[in-house]
């Protein structure tokens, strides 16, 4: 306020008096002064802000998921059992098709081989195959047949084989008829001479003109597989295969049936509200993108104290391509799950840990407030005060130096504004510089770890303590049964690849002369090239010695000759576990050569196959162990012929065989504390690998694990929602606090020593501002208050009048006479110190 203006009422506001006026205009400088982004209010407020969101979060997470009828665990164990099912339904179409596809190839057809008698050598009518017929592929005339009558009604084979362009054709299906027929369809090659051969003219076949150059020279075996229904496991469950239109193709004995449509499987209808799921699930499969699998759950009538869980899963392969892809099957399981009864109401837990959380925060923010952001604004205006007290600023009103600065009462605060005092009355030549008390009591570091402390009170019982679900009695027992039918399952797809593997190998010795060593490699080569599954294929004497091998070095160390054939292990140590199907060679029992003459062909299998086959999503970790439990393999990580991760596994597994040198049956049970290396709980199971077949003898096991965590239980889900947001509350409060910590109250303890040295009597050190916040503003006030004193010590010594003392002014005398007598009274020198600051022009200090 200049003089004049003090000088003319007539020009002042008739409103506000001068005392109001000033009060406005220090309330209006102090907000231009603070810093919006930084200083010490942001990290309080986000504080606030974020502790109300996270107890917001708590009362909304805490309050969901209870209440569920059925668990979603069930839905999604019942989806992963139907896809299972679908996976084993598509390897035996395919590898169907390709046996079929196979015998064709094999098969040598002579000039004088009649199309029957083709059939007859090609096709074994049973249950695996019950009808076959030899087609012409120019115009579908039927050549022979065998069995009963291939239905092609529909099926244009003339097409199916064009447009193969010499590829595998792939299988149709044919449900139009009384029984529901799988068509497989291969090629015979005939040789060039065949078709004019004067014993085939039956066939009718012209070889002249347009239909000589159409004849591929080859016969169509088409070779009808029943539809069935693929087994399954776990009480009350039914399996059901449906067509693209909705209808059941097959089904398991129990399997309810939607309707009399020819083909349905047997056994009791559905009930009125569950005969739409068929055709739901069938229209879900065909919805579905073919970008990977497609399975999925739906829920099916209430009865009683139980509901219907389904399952679906499309049979067509991920990517839309393979034999299976266009018949437009789906598997559909089913079962009675027990309701879930209504549990603990989480929501009035969630609601208290909101409101406890919420008074924290307004405690911490209290705190915060009282014991930092309060006294540092103080600070703030009083070095601003005093740093314009020792400048010759126009609007200073002459009592700067005057007032007390106001002290705060506790730790680093009080020691800054402690120092800015003596600083004032240094300047006003009432005291000398004197050292500081010694420090005593606790300063903002100690407030920010009790304000830590709070938060953390809230959160760590969240993390580990509240909402803790027991796995004993949190997992329901038809989650623990669907971990054993899928452990059943797996060990059945790996019997079924073993047993398919061991046929191969018996194909491929039968096959073998045994005189001709050229001969038999040929065939073991082309053996080896078909079925990629084999690492090496090698044939023995009757010494266990190897005379012809295929394919990479064996890895057996066991050198014997078994009596007869099967499955067995080969090697007990090394990197990798090696597993052989054997089969006798029956041509060697009259080849010449003595002890030297094959006698058993081997065939060692790649272990990654079995790997994969293992492998099943939601199952968890997978193991196929030997009789002594040693892993030969797995869906993960392992070494060979280690043991399982856990003895329970071990004692699992031992429980399922019944009685010394039975099968027994599968098991299942919940570790407290799962295997290593998580030591999670976990659902485990063990099933025993074959009761028949060439694996039968082995008393091998598979062995399954999953972790509880990754089961979708309200029990489970509570408890992740609880620690997440105690996790969430100790996350805010930590990187609130330790943003506090560094922008504030490290700079503050850094501050409260340095003001100290300077009122102390250091006049050499230079304050330097780092921040444009508080603090900053304090160190600027304090710089200048050095600036103004080293300018008086030297004027000192030169017997000067000390520049921060002015006459002693009436308080009420206009504010320009104040500012005169400080402007006149102001020595170049002064000036000269303050160009020594770094930081800015002359009237840049901040005001209040």
């Amino acid at each position: 306020m200049t003089a004049s203006a003090a000088s003319s009422p007539e020009r002042e506001d008739p409103v506000l008096q001068p005392a109001d006026r000033a009060a406005r205009r220090h309330r209006t400088r102090r907000r231009a002064d603070m810093p919006l982004l930084g200083g010490v209010r942001p990290p309080i407020a986000a504080l606030l802000a974020l502790l109300l969101a996270v107890a917001a979060i708590t009362a909304l997470t805490l309050g969901l998921g209870h209440g569920q009828a059925v668990q979603q665990a069930s839905r999604d164990a019942e989806a992963q059992v139907a896809a299972d099912a679908a996976d084993s339904v598509r390897s035996a179409v395919d590898a169907q098709a390709q046996q079929v596809r196979d015998t064709a190839d094999a098969y040598a057809v002579t000039s004088r081989t009649t199309p029957a008698a083709a059939l007859k050598s090609l096709v074994t009518v049973g249950t695996s195959e019950p009808g076959a017929a030899l087609l012409d592929p120019r115009d579908g005339t039927r050549l022979a047949a065998v069995g009963e009558a291939v239905p092609l009604t529909g099926v244009d084979v003339v097409a199916q084989d064009e447009q193969s362009a010499g590829g595998p054709i792939a299988p149709r299906l044919v449900s139009g008829g009384a029984t529901p027929r799988l068509l497989y369809f291969a090629r015979v090659t005939l040789p060039a001479d065949a078709l004019n051969d004067p014993g085939n003219q039956d066939q009718g076949q012209d070889t002249s003109g347009q239909n000589a150059a159409k004849n591929p020279h080859h016969w169509l075996l088409v070779v009808s597989g029943p539809v069935s229904a693929p087994p399954v496991h776990g009480d009350g469950r039914t399996v059901r295969l449906v067509d693209r239109d909705g209808q059941v193709l097959a089904g398991t004995a129990t399997a309810a049936q939607t309707t009399g449509a020819p083909g349905a499987a047997t056994g009791t209808d559905l009930s009125a509200a569950d005969r739409t799921l068929p055709e739901t699930a069938a229209d879900a499969a065909n919805a579905a993108p073919r970008a990977s699998e497609a399975f999925g759950s739906l829920l099916g009538a209430t009865q009683g104290s139980s509901r219907t869980v389904a399952g679906w899963a499309s049979v067509a392969p991920a990517g839309g391509k393979g034999d299976t892809a266009q018949l437009g099957l789906t598997v559909l399981t089913a079962r009675p799950v027990p309701l879930t009864p209504a549990g603990a109401d989480h929501a009035g837990s969630g609601l208290i840990a909101a409101g406890v959380l919420v008074l924290i925060a307004l405690l911490v923010t209290a705190v915060l407030s009282v014991t930092v952001q309060r006294p540092l604004l103080r600070l703030h205006l009083s070095a601003a005060r005093l740093g314009r007290g020792v400048l010759d600023d126009p609007e200073a009103t002459g009592d700067e130096l005057l007032r007390p600065v106001p002290t705060p009462a506790f730790g680093e605060p009080a020691r800054i504004g402690a120092a800015l005092e003596s600083l004032r009355r240094q300047l006003l030549g009432e005291a000398e510089p004197r050292p500081a008390a010694a420090r005593r009591g606790p300063g903002t570091r100690a407030v920010v770890v009790l304000c830590a402390v709070l938060v953390a009170a809230w959160s760590l019982p969240l993390l580990f303590l509240v909402n803790r679900a027991d796995p004993r009695t949190a997992i329901p027992a038809d989650v623990i049964a669907d971990q054993q039918a899928r452990t059943e399952a797996a060990a059945d797809r790996v019997r079924d690849s073993l047993d398919q593997r061991y046929t191969d190998l018996a194909s491929v010795a039968h096959q073998l002369s045994g005189r001709n060593a050229d001969a038999d490699a040929t065939v073991l080569r082309h053996a080896l090239s078909q079925h990629r599954q084999y690492r090496s294929l090698y044939v023995i004497d009757s010494a266990g010695a190897i005379v012809q091998r295929v394919g990479q070095t064996p890895l057996r160390t066991i050198v014997h000759t078994p009596t007869g054939s099967g499955i067995t292990t080969v090697n007990t140590s090394g990197r990798i576990p090696s597993i052989a199907a054997y089969a006798q060679i029956p041509a060697a029992k009259n080849a010449p050569g003595g002890d030297r003459a094959p006698v058993v062909l081997f065939g060692e299998l790649d272990v990654h196959a079995l790997d994969g086959t293992l492998s099943r999503p939601a199952l968890g970790s997978v193991w196929l162990t030997d009789q002594r439990y040693k892993v030969l393999a797995a869906n993960v990580g392992f070494t060979a012929f280690q043991a399982l991760p856990d003895s329970r596994l071990d004692r699992l597994a031992a429980g399922t065989q019944a009685a010394v040198g039975t099968a027994g049956s599968a098991t299942s049970t919940v570790l407290d504390k799962g295997p290593a290396p998580t030591g999670d709980s976990a659902v485990a199971a063990a099933a025993p690998l074959a009761t028949t077949g060439p694996a039968a003898g082995l008393s091998w096991r598979v062995v399954s694990s999953k972790p509880a965590a990754a089961l979708k239980l309200t029990a489970f889900q509570v408890q992740w929602n609880t620690m997440l947001a105690g996790l969430l509350g100790l996350s805010v409060g930590v990187a609130c606090l330790a943003w506090l910590h560094i922008v504030v109250v490290r700079p503050l303890r850094a501050l409260a020593g340095l003001a100290e040295r300077l009122a102390a009597g250091d006049r050499r050190t230079v304050l330097y501002p780092v921040n444009h916040d508080e603090a900053g503003s304090v160190t600027r006030g304090l710089e200048l208050v050095r600036q103004a004193l080293v300018a008086r010590d030297r004027r000192s010594a030169r017997g000067a009048v000390p520049t921060g003392s002015p006459e002693p002014a009436d308080p009420s005398a206009p504010s320009s006479s104040g500012a005169a007598a400080s402007s006149s009274s102001a020595p170049p020198s002064s000036t000269a110190g303050n160009s020594t600051h770094p930081t800015g022009p002359r009237h840049g200090a901040p005001r209040a």
